[in-house]
């Protein structure tokens, strides 16, 4: 699940070896440098980075779990392709989860919970003035999950850390404007409107901002393609 998952939990990898490949190669896939489907040979990538492939296979692993690439047997690792039916299928089962955890967040919320959400938003605004863009669509997703989190209802909470993973590579590889990450008003009302404890605007104001990240994709069919890995990744 994107960064969501947080680097100490996969320490039992070597995270200080494919660390570097792995962020060399999401801001890669998010700038858009890697078309969807470009596949990711473990060999050339070795070469590239100087690594053994046994690192690399590590990274790849890491990008497969954010679903940022995807491993096929006998075939090998590719950058994730997600299609426009399943972008649409995806924000359409977010808007029907979502609101309801941002209502229950808004009443099981306590102040710890408020002032984490705020210093959060600290880090999204960051990224973006400072225009880490993959950076910023990570932060975003943590934030969603953050207050699936709050709302303490691990169904709920696992159902929207699997939604936001799929969504987040959807936004990266398809925004058409760059707001479409989150923009700092509509994770800013949600904020206040979950410390006031209004459940009702919390969940309409979730259900709108969903509408407004779909309307902000370009989920047009077409074809990509990038340049070479080691053109892109050694740029």
């Amino acid at each position: 699940m994107l960064t969501v998952l947080r680097e100490e939990e996969r320490d039992d990898k070597p995270a200080a070896r494919w660390s570097p490949i792995y962020y060399g190669l999401r801001d890669a896939i998010v700038s858009h440098r890697l078309a969807p489907g470009t596949k990711l040979p473990e060999d050339e990538l070795a070469s590239i980075y100087s690594v053994s492939r046994t690192v690399i296979r590590a990274a790849l692993q890491a990008l497969a779990h954010d679903r940022l690439a995807r491993l096929e047997p006998n075939r090998g690792a590719f950058v994730a392709q997600p299609s426009k039916i399943e972008a649409r299928e995806v924000f359409e089962a977010r808007a029907l989860i979502e609101p309801k955890v941002a209502a229950l967040a808004a009443r099981t919320a306590v102040p710890s919970d408020i002032a984490q959400l705020k210093q959060h938003l600290e880090k999204e605004h960051e990224a973006l003035h400072d225009g880490r863009d993959s950076d910023a669509i990570m932060l975003s997703a943590r934030f969603h999950v953050g207050i699936a989190e709050i709302a303490a209802h691990s169904v709920f909470t696992n159902f929207v850390r699997d939604l936001v993973s799929h969504s987040s590579l959807i936004i990266a590889l398809y925004w058409k404007r760059r707001d479409a990450t989150c923009e700092k008003h509509a994770h800013h009302a949600l904020v206040d409107a979950i410390e006031a404890g209004d459940s009702a605007n919390a969940a309409a104001l979730m259900n709108s901002h969903l509408v407004d990240l779909l309307s902000g994709l370009d989920l047009t069919d077409k074809v990509e393609k990038s340049d070479s890995l080691a053109d892109v990744l050694r740029a």
